[in-house]
């Protein structure tokens, strides 16, 4: 199985885990459990006010992966004018924020994180140089060929 494939099977598994899917036919059922997580946004939405918050996304892949879990469940993020590139606002009962949208793009980021740096450090090795760990750390003072290890 390729990594690509392992990461979208684990995707899968967390977006299950969030609708609260029961067996194993209803965590491969998809579809389904979009629909229970949009079934439980909705009754949030008729019980409580939506509040308005603010995220920031330090890098372009988490940023995009928040964002597109916001529109598949029918949110829409948005930007402030002049907001850095980096902000995300998001207008949403909290409580959804809280127990299913953060927890769940947590554990999808966390899975993101992983895949994309070890592709990162495989094409790195394979083409660069095979040594792609972090530079040396060097006391103070020390530069030159004296801080070579």
């Amino acid at each position: 199985m390729s990594e690509e494939t392992q990461l979208r099977e684990k995707m899968r598994k967390i977006e299950a885990l969030f609708a609260g899917a029961g067996t194993e036919g209803e965590r491969v059922a998809a579809g389904a459990a979009l629909t229970r997580v949009r079934a439980r946004l909705a009754a949030l939405q008729r019980d409580a006010p939506p509040v308005e918050m603010q995220f920031s996304l330090t890098d372009q892949w988490s940023r995009r992966l928040f964002v597109a879990l916001c529109r598949r469940y029918g949110l829409a993020p948005y930007r402030l004018h002049r907001q850095r590139l980096t902000t995300v606002m998001l207008t949403a009962p909290r409580r959804f924020i809280e127990e299913v949208l953060w927890p769940e793009f947590e554990e999808l980021n966390l899975a993101l994180v992983q895949y994309l740096n070890a592709v990162t450090l495989r094409v790195i090795r394979e083409e660069v140089h095979r040594d792609a760990g972090e530079a040396a750390e060097i006391s103070p003072g020390v530069t030159g060929a004296a801080a070579r290890p």
